[in-house]
């Protein structure tokens, strides 16, 4: 398996990449991904740049799709959500010109109508409340009618609520983590809205699973277990060295959030035969004593 993977050097794509060398893929970063070990890096600008001549050059199998804007906070609404559709679209149809056979796209559980509990591929309709969620769904629309035409096997991850050693700050757990190791109070919603947490070797090693499967279509990248968000918070606090530091209740819930966004995984575990390593409990202590030991934190 010939792999080009673009956002290699994200959240994701890091251990997207390091699962796919535990599989003997010959993996190719595009993008700004910097080198790593075991990787041929090619440094191409995906939203100004026509990736044909590269993807000719590489002759990929596979695509493993992952690059899109996530500034912490802004990426909701951002303009740049329509510049990677449009890059998307040139990307999928240079993979397909290149004679690649199976590719899989990143996509995010903000495509559905939240106004439904459970999140069901087959069901719930996608009506996404911002524009990041409106662009991805749109972008799987259309690459799901161009399938066929473009001789084009696609697979459609979208991804749940993902967590880890290595988010970026802006995001729930490393502000937590962060400011409670520092001695800080952390200032929260009343966090009994419930939401399907996933750790992100999870995340990555079930959307390899997608792209070496046959699956297509949309298929829900979750665990399928509804935790409160304040349980999440409280335990990630407790690992990082005092829950008594979380204020619950003291900032107001985004607007329009939902109660429940429950993840059907029926097509992840029974169709991609996907089942996660990681509980929940043990994967907030790996993700918080990983991130206080590269921060050089003593618990």
């Amino acid at each position: 398996m010939r792999v080009v993977v673009t956002g290699g050097g994200g959240f994701i794509g890091r251990e997207a990449v390091a699962v796919l060398r535990t599989r003997g893929a010959e993996v190719h970063l595009i993008g700004r991904a910097p080198a790593s070990d075991g990787v041929t890096p090619h440094v191409i600008d995906l939203l100004v740049q026509d990736p044909a001549p590269l993807l000719r050059a590489i002759a990929p199998t596979h695509l493993l799709h992952l690059a899109w804007y996530a500034e912490p906070g802004k990426f909701w609404h951002a303009p740049e959500n329509l510049d990677w559709v449009a890059a998307s679209l040139r990307l999928a149809k240079a993979f397909a010109a290149a004679g690649g056979r199976r590719a899989v796209f990143a996509g995010s559980c903000t495509e559905y109508d939240w106004h439904h509990e459970t999140l069901d591929e087959a069901i719930t309709p996608t009506d996404a409340a911002t524009l990041y969620g409106t662009a991805k769904a749109a972008l799987f629309r259309v690459l799901v009618k161009a399938a066929p035409v473009l001789g084009v096997s696609i697979g459609w991850g979208r991804i749940f609520f993902l967590y880890g050693p290595d988010e970026n700050a802006g995001r729930l757990l490393p502000d937590v983590v962060d400011k409670v190791a520092a001695g800080q109070r952390v200032a929260t919603s009343d966090g009994t809205q419930q939401r399907d947490f996933m750790h992100v070797e999870d995340v990555a090693a079930a959307l390899v699973a997608l792209l070496a499967s046959d699956v297509t279509g949309a298929v829900n990248i979750a665990t399928g277990i509804l935790t409160p968000v304040r349980d999440l918070v409280a335990q990630a606090a407790a690992a990082a060295g005092d829950v008594g530091l979380v204020d619950f209740g003291a900032r107001p819930r985004q607007a329009h959030e939902p109660e429940v966004m429950r993840a059907a995984v029926s097509r992840l575990r029974d169709e991609v035969g996907f089942v996660p390593k990681w509980t929940l409990n043990d994967g907030i202590v790996d993700a918080v004593t990983r991130r206080l030991a590269n921060r050089g934190c003593e618990r």
